[in-house]
């Protein structure tokens, strides 16, 4: 539990915590998966959190299948439906009320999170900063997003509480020094208990009483 009163920030992971697209990346890594086989299995579950350039010079490193996967995802990008997951709206707009900082801080480039805005203006202007793989030279579990998060919100990462639903982004949350707060939408609740502060099946504003002191 956090003391509200300490100068404290929010950052949030978007895919799989704020957005409900999880499903529909699954569908296309695994998708590309099949394309050019990685002989990973569940590949698409592997790359959870990773950033786009991590993900084709680990796995795709030949420069034309890189080119062809870019223009796969932007085109999906530019067509997928960026919806809400149910209570998030109310619960970053509750911490907006009590004057907390926030930003978003994905793996996603600034061309898809342009395509985010364009659809839900009113939600993202809710938020001080946004921080993309544009950003960072490392991607999670590196710190380095929440680290840079943390720092365009001027607030000590250790006073930020960070919401996160993937492997990679709950150890970048802690390696951050931050309270982190897992979001069960993506992996079990047993497995995010050792990764994490504590889990919630989503966000809503009756949790937050229990994630902050007032």
């Amino acid at each position: 539990m956090v003391d509200l009163n300490s100068g404290i920030g929010a950052l949030f992971d978007l895919d799989g915590v704020l957005i409900d697209s999880e499903g529909i990346y699954t569908d296309f890594w695994n998708g590309v998966d099949a394309i050019y086989p990685t002989g990973i299995n569940d590949f698409a579950h592997v790359i959870k959190g990773c950033t786009l350039p991590h993900i084709l010079d680990t796995y795709f490193p030949e420069q034309e299948r890189q080119e062809h996967i870019k223009r796969l995802l932007e085109q999906h990008e530019q067509t997928m439906e960026y919806r809400l997951f149910d209570g998030v709206y109310d619960f970053v707009y509750a911490l907006k009320e009590r004057g907390i900082p926030m930003a978003i801080v994905t793996s996603s480039t600034r061309i898809k999170m342009s395509h985010m805005i364009e659809q839900l203006p009113d939600f993202a202007a809710l938020f001080t900063d946004i921080v993309t793989s544009e950003d960072v030279c490392h991607g999670k579990p590196d710190p380095e997003g929440y680290l840079v998060g943390a720092r365009h919100i001027d607030i000590d990462p250790k006073n930020c509480v960070v919401f996160e639903d993937s492997i990679n982004g709950l150890k970048a949350g802690h390696a951050a020094g931050a309270y982190v707060v897992a979001i069960a939408t993506t992996n079990p609740k047993e497995l995010l208990k050792g990764y994490s502060n504590v889990v919630l099946d989503g966000l809503n504003p009756s949790y937050i009483g229990q994630l902050f002191n007032r």
